[in-house]
Formats: C-alpha cells, sequence, structure tokens
C-alpha cells in the first residue's frame, strides 16, 4: 500500500520546519530543507524525502537531533527518522509517493524489514551504503574485513561471536552493518537486529516498566543474527547485563550469528560481568586500527563517487594529510564539495586551506573523554562519580554541562553517545545542556574565561 502525501503532513511537516528554521542560519535552511518533504509518519516512524544523498548526510551529521525534536513537540511521541534520495520516490497522480515502510506479517504485525531501498528492502536501522563493496580496505582493518566477509557467508558457524573494537570513526559500525545487509541480499527471510547498547538498554527498561518482558526476550531471542554497537555502555548495568547474557546464550545455542562492537577489547571493559566478558572473548575477538594514509586517501575517493562527485587523488591526498579520523574525512570532503558547488569552482588549494587547514577544526584532538572529564572534575573540584550521578544540585549541573559542552565541541561525539558517558542520560538531556552553555559562553564573559582556562588544561 501506497502512502500519498496529505495535508496533515505537510502541515506537521511546515511547523516542524518552522521550528528548525529558527535555530540556524537562513543560508543553511535554504540549502537543506527548501527542498524535503514529510512522506509518512506511521508506526512513529517519519520518513522524509530529501533531493540528494549528499544533502541527505548533511542534515544527518549536523541536524538530526533537532529534527527529531522539532517532530517530537509536534507529534508529542518518540520518533524514529528514515531519510530518502527524491530519486526513489515514485511520481504518482495524487503528488509523490513513498514505498510501504512496513512489510506486513500474517498477523499484521510489522516485521524488521522497514527501510525503503530502490533494489529491495533493508532490515530496520541499515544504511543502503555501509556495505562490504563501499568499505576501503588496508592493512589497518584487513584482518576485521576478511573476519566480516566470512561471518556474512556463514553465519552461526564460523566466528561466533565476532568481537569488533577499535577508537571513534574506524568504521567499526560499517562493517557490522555490512555483514548484515550480505546476509540480507543472500536470504531476505533471515531475521535480523541491528541496535545500539543504549537501545537495547532502553527495551529491557521498557519491558520491566510496562510489565512486557516476554515479548522483549521473544523479539531479542528469536533472531538469526543478533547486532549490538558500542556494547561497552552496557558496563554497570546489572538487569541489562543479566538480560544480555541469557540472550546470547540461546541465540549460540540455536546457532544464531552475534556480532558486537567496543572501543576497547572485552577484559578492558570496566564493571563488565566477567560471564559476560568471557562469552563475548569466546568467538573472534579483532581489532581496527586508525586509518594509514593510503586507506583515508581511499576512503576519500570512495566517498566522493558515492556522492557524485569527481574528486583527483592529488586533492584526497592533500585532505588525508591533514585528517586522520574517518569521520572527520567525510565531514570534511562534504563541506568542500557544497563549497565546490556553491562558488562553481574546483577544489583547490585556498579552498582545502579553508576548510581543512583553517586552524583544529578537522585536526585529530590529542586528549581523551577521560582527559575532559578529570579536568572539568579537577576545576570544579568535584569527582567523576558525582558528574556522572543523579544529583542536580547547581555546582554539580553546572559542570556537568560544561563536560557535555567539551565532549560535544572538543571531540564532536554524538550526543547519545556523550548521555552514555554521563551516566545513560537522554540525548536531549545533552542536546539542551550543550546549548545552554553555548547561551552562557555568549553572554557571560567569566563564564566564558572558565571555560577557556579548562581547554587551555586539556591542552598543555
Amino acid at each position: 500500500m501506497e502512502h500519498a502525501i496529505d495535508n496533515n503532513l505537510t502541515e506537521l511537516w511546515t511547523k516542524a520546519l518552522g521550528v528548525v528554521q529558527t535555530e540556524i542560519s537562513k543560508a543553511n535552511f535554504i540549502t537543506l530543507f527548501k527542498k524535503t518533504a514529510l512522506l509518512s509518519l506511521e508506526k512513529n516512524v517519519a520518513t522524509i524525502a530529501a533531493p540528494s544523498s549528499m544533502i541527505i548526510d548533511l542534515i544527518k551529521k549536523r541536524f538530526l537531533v533537532l529534527i527529531k525534536t522539532a517532530l517530537e513537540k509536534q507529534t508529542n511521541h518518540p520518533v524514529e527518522i528514515i531519510f530518502i534520495p527524491k530519486t526513489i520516490v515514485t511520481m504518482g497522480s495524487f503528488g509523490e509517493k513513498a514505498a510501504p515502510l512496513f512489510a506486513q506479517e500474517p498477523n499484521g504485525e510489522p516485521t524488521h524489514t522497514s527501510v525503503v531501498s530502490p533494489v529491495y528492502n533493508y532490515p530496520q536501522r541499515l544504511r543502503v551504503d555501509y556495505t562490504f563493496q563501499t568499505l576501503a580496505v588496508s592493512s589497518s582493518n584487513q584482518l576485521a574485513f576478511v573476519a566480516a566477509t566470512t561471518v556474512s557467508k556463514k553465519p552461526g558457524t564460523t566466528y561466533n561471536p565476532l568481537f569488533i573494537y577499535g577508537p571513534v570513526g574506524v568504521g567499526k559500525t560499517h562493517l557490522m552493518q555490512a555483514i548484515a545487509s550480505e546476509m540480507h541480499k543472500t536470504d531476505p527471510r533471515k531475521k535480523i537486529i541491528y541496535c545500539t547498547s543504549e537501545e537495547f538498554t532502553n527495551d529491557v527498561v521498557e519491558s520491566i516498566r510496562s510489565n512486557q518482558t516476554q515479548i522483549m526476550k521473544r523479539r531479542f531471542r528469536s533472531t538469526d543474527l543478533f547486532i549490538v554497537d558500542d556494547v561497552q555502555f552496557i558496563a554497570g548495568k546489572d538487569r541489562v547485563q543479566e538480560e544480555l547474557f541469557h540472550t546470547f546464550n540461546i541465540l549460540i545455542d540455536k546457532n544464531a550469528q552475534i556480532v558486537l562492537s567496543s572501543d576497547r577489547p572485552p577484559h578492558e571493559i570496566k564493571k563488565l560481568e566477567k560471564r559476560l566478558s568471557s562469552r563475548f572473548s569466546g568467538g573472534l575477538t579483532v581489532d581496527i586500527e586508525s586509518p594509514d594514509f593510503e586507506l583515508r586517501c581511499a576512503i576519500l575517493l570512495i566517498k566522493a563517487k558515492k556522492h557524485g562527485f569527481d574528486l583527483s587523488m592529488e586533492t584526497a591526498k592533500k585532505i588525508a594529510e591533514n585528517i586522520d579520523d574517518t569521520r572527520l574525512l567525510e565531514g570534511a570532503l562534504l563541506r568542500l564539495i557544497t563549497e565546490s558547488e556553491t562558488q562553481g569552482k574546483e577544489i583547490g588549494s585556498p579552498m582545502i586551506e579553508k576548510v581543512v587547514g583553517a586552524g583544529s577544526l578537522f585536526k585529530k584532538p590529542v586528549f581523551r573523554i577521560e582527559d575532559i572529564m578529570r579536568e572539568v572534575c579537577a576545576f570544579y573540584d568535584i569527582k567523576p562519580t558525582q558528574i556522572k550521578g543523579e544529583r542536580r544540585n547547581a555546582s554539580l549541573a553546572k559542570a556537568r554541562q560544561v563536560c557535555m559542552y567539551l565532549l560535544k565541541k572538543e571531540l564532536r561525539l554524538p550526543f547519545t553517545e556523550i548521555g552514555n558517558i554521563l551516566g545513560g542520560r537522554d540525548h536531549t538531556t545533552i542536546m539542551h545542556g550543550v546549548e545552554k552553555i553555548e547561551r552562557l559562553i555568549s553572554l557571560e564573559k567569566p563564564f566564558d574565561e572558565e571555560v577557556r582556562e579548562i581547554i587551555r588544561s586539556l591542552r598543555a
């Protein structure tokens, strides 16, 4: 069944865009949002069409949380967002239409096959561009790549579980989603679940709150491929670890494939139960190192091709020399493509210098999450346990929000990840905390100096 854009959807999207417009520059709004459309809103999943994959990537990287918040404000309930390029939206006699969001089981319940694709339906939450074919491979990720492709061809029989670890931005998520994509292409009937540790945690907590634990158990324990991203964040959460432990055992017993990712190997995850650490290590554990120069060049060329942009090898080299984080590579590339198309000029040294070489905007930070936590706690004379805790007195709240701000601005971490770091807080709490600190910095010079002093200590 196709879903035409109706007046209610148009009105809802207009109101949501009104909220967005007040939060961003006029140039960004016109460039990124003017030609977008809300195609459908079903089962709390909003499908939004945008002119191109490049626009979608820019919106997702910079304004996804803002859009989600704006829609939730209008609908008064949580909303998940799916973007599709207008090239895969078909034209009907009543306007633009989108393919069905949900395949239906015989009982009418939605399956996990939900994201619109021009070729076939993808399992929920998977990105159509995260495949083995779009992943650049070199010595830094070759072992992980071979292990992942092997698992995708022989799920549940070779490396089970497959545990992939490495720092932020090296391609762990891409590799795991490529496994799911390949497995789904081989047999679309297989049930696949991809989730972050935060989403798994939320499902466990919500099932307990609503007295529906059996439904939750059946969902996770009946899958053929179970992927958990950033599993380190379940550390210290006893009830969640217990549920994952039992789910793990049942899936292994039925030869279902399990794939996990973390920023460190299992034995280094603090407050992780030994029985879980042992099971995580029971298959194959592989690490992915930061991409070397050659791999960074290859990534840039692949990403440019994906966006339909002709990037020369020399230009790729100049960018790769300045950036060694995969996510930042694509961010810089998208900015350069936008600059090039806006100005009608080829990407040359002056443009690269402006976007990539201007200060430390795209330089890899020389400090870690732990460094920021330590410096903030030392400056405000509090303990790390307090900054992650539930107490909300003025001094603690201030230090906590400064920490949110620095984790976002200095390390460019996603709001969700910052929330996990700071005791499992909701992403909207982090977003508001960052915004509050930004306002205070602009309005109060003494407070601006406080934050600058912490940054100076970090970089000393």
